[in-house]
C-alpha cells in the first residue's frame, strides 16, 4: 500500500500508506520489527489504537520489559492476558498484553500433556531453567503467543512488537532453533548418555547448553543424570511433533495477510539494521508493508541553511549585538546540519531499496506516555 512521489527534482520513496493497511480486512498480522531504542514499541501501540478507531477488533503484543506501553495505555500492568484498554474513540476494541515467556511455554506444556506427565516437566529443575534462559526461548514464545492469539478468533487485527534485535531477525531463527533441540529425534540422542550416566552427559551438557549446565551447578551430579533423564523421557512423548508447530508459526508469519513493518530512526547503524531486515525478510518470502522512520528532525525555516545562520551568528557576535538572536541562529544552524545528516541516511537506504514503501515520522517534543499521545503518533503514521 503505497504511492511514489516527487521530491526535490528526483523520485522519492514510494510513500507506506498504513491506514490502508490496518482498515484492509484482509490485514490479520502486523509485525514491527528493528533494532532497539528506535520507537518500536510505540509504533506498535500507535498502530493498535489507530486501527480500534478506525473499527478493528485489536490486540497489541508487546515483549518489552519497560512497561512503557501500559503506562501508555492506561494500565497499571500487563502480563499474559490480553487486557481491555479503556478510552478508545470509535467502535473498534484494543486490548494489549506483554509476553510472559515461561508462562507461554508453561502452557504449551499444559496443553500437550496429561496432568501427571505436565507436572513432572513443570517442576523439573532442567525445564525451569530451560523455559527461562534458553537462548531464543523470548522470540520462540513471542511467535507461539501469536499462535494462539491468531487461533482464538477474539481479534481481527494482531500487532506485535518484537524481541529487539542487533543484528539478525532472531524471531525468524527462534522457531527452527528451538524445534531442533525439541525434536523427538534429538531428544532421544539426549537420552543415549544420560541413561548411561557417567561423564559423557556432563561433556554434553557443557558443551551444548552452557547456560542450563550453570544454573544446575550447585545440584549433585547424580540429581543432574535424573532431572535429565526425566525432563528428556517426559517431552519425548510431549514435544514429538514440534518441529511442525515451528513449521506452522513460520509459514503464518509468511501468509498473504502479515505485514511486517521495520522501524528504525534515521541514525547510520540503525538505518543499516534496516536494510539487513530488508533484505532478510525478502530473502525469508515475509510480505514487508515498508520502512517507518521514526524521530525525523525537520526544520520550520528549511530556508535559512545551516552555513548562513551561522555566518550571520558570527557576524552579529563579533559586533556583540543580539546575543540571544545570535544564540538562536546557532540552535537553528545545528538544527539544519542533523536534519541535513538524517536525510543522507535517508536517502542511503533509498537508493539501496527504491521500491520499499516509506513514512517518516517526526521528531515530538515530548515522550509519549498515554493515549493522546499515541493517538498523535498514529495521525504522524498517517500524514503521508
Amino acid at each position: 500500500m503505497s504511492k511514489r512521489t516527487e521530491r526535490g527534482g528526483h523520485r522519492d520513496a514510494p510513500v507506506l500508506d498504513l491506514d490502508a493497511i490496518i482498515d484492509d480486512p484482509g490485514t490479520r498480522i502486523i509485525v514491527c520489527c528493528g533494532s532497539g531504542g528506535v520507537g518500536k514499541t510505540t509504533t506498535a501501540a500507535a498502530l493498535g489504537l489507530r486501527a480500534a478507531e478506525r473499527g478493528r477488533s485489536a490486540v497489541v503484543l508487546t515483549v518489552d520489559p519497560a512497561r512503557r506501553l501500559a503506562q501508555s495505555m492506561g494500565l497499571t500492568e500487563l502480563d499474559n492476558t490480553p487486557r481491555l484498554v479503556a478510552g478508545v474513540e470509535g467502535k473498534g476494541k484494543l486490548h494489549a498484553m506483554m509476553l510472559d515467556m515461561k508462562r507461554t511455554f508453561d502452557e504449551i506444556i499444559e496443553a500437550h500433556a496429561d496432568p501427571e506427565r505436565a507436572r513432572q516437566i513443570l517442576t523439573n529443575p532442567f525445564y525451569q531453567s530451560l523455559s527461562s534462559s534458553f537462548a531464543g526461548t523470548q522470540e520462540y514464545m513471542a511467535m507461539e503467543k501469536l499462535g494462539q492469539l491468531r487461533r482464538s478468533g477474539d481479534w481481527d487485527l494482531i500487532i506485535v512488537d518484537t524481541p529487539p534485535s542487533r543484528s539478525a531477525l532472531d524471531f525468524l531463527d527462534a522457531p527452527e532453533r528451538l524445534g531442533r533441540f525439541l525434536d523427538g529425534r534429538l531428544i532421544r540422542v539426549l537420552m543415549a548418555p544420560a541413561k548411561a550416566g557417567g561423564r559423557s552427559a556432563f561433556k554434553l551438557l557443557n558443551a551444548g547448553f552452557g547456560v542450563i549446565a550453570g544454573a544446575m551447578t550447585k545440584l549433585l551430579g547424580a540429581q543432574v543424570l535424573k532431572d535429565l533423564q526425566t525432563f528428556v523421557s517426559a517431552l519425548d512423548a510431549v514435544f514429538g511433533g514440534f518441529r511442525a508447530r515451528a513449521d506452522q508459526t513460520y509459514k503464518l508469519l509468511q501468509a498473504p495477510g502479515t505485514a511486517f513493518v521495520v522501524v528504525a530512526s534515521p541514525e547510520r547503524d540503525a538505518m543499516r539494521e534496516a536494510s539487513y531486515f530488508v533484505e532478510r525478510l525478502a530473502s525469508e518470502r515475509m510480505p514487508l508493508a515498508g520502512l517507518v522512520i521514526n524521530r525525523m528532525h525537520l526544520s520550520p525555516a528549511g530556508v535559512l541553511s545551516a552555513a548562513r545562520s551561522t555566518a550571520a551568528a558570527e557576524d552579529l557576535e563579533s559586533r556583540g549585538e543580539h546575543e540571544l538572536t545570535a544564540a538562536v541562529l546557532r540552535l537553528h544552524a545545528g538544527r539544519m546540519q542533523l536534519a541535513a545528516r538524517e536525510h543522507r541516511e535517508q536517502e542511503h537506504f533509498v537508493s539501496a531499496h527504491p521500491t520499499v514503501p516509506v513514512a517518516r515520522v517526526p521528531a515530538m517534543a515530548q515522550d509519549v506516555h498515554d493515549l493522546e499521545g499515541l493517538r498523535e503518533v498514529g495521525e504522524l503514521l498517517s500524514a503521508q
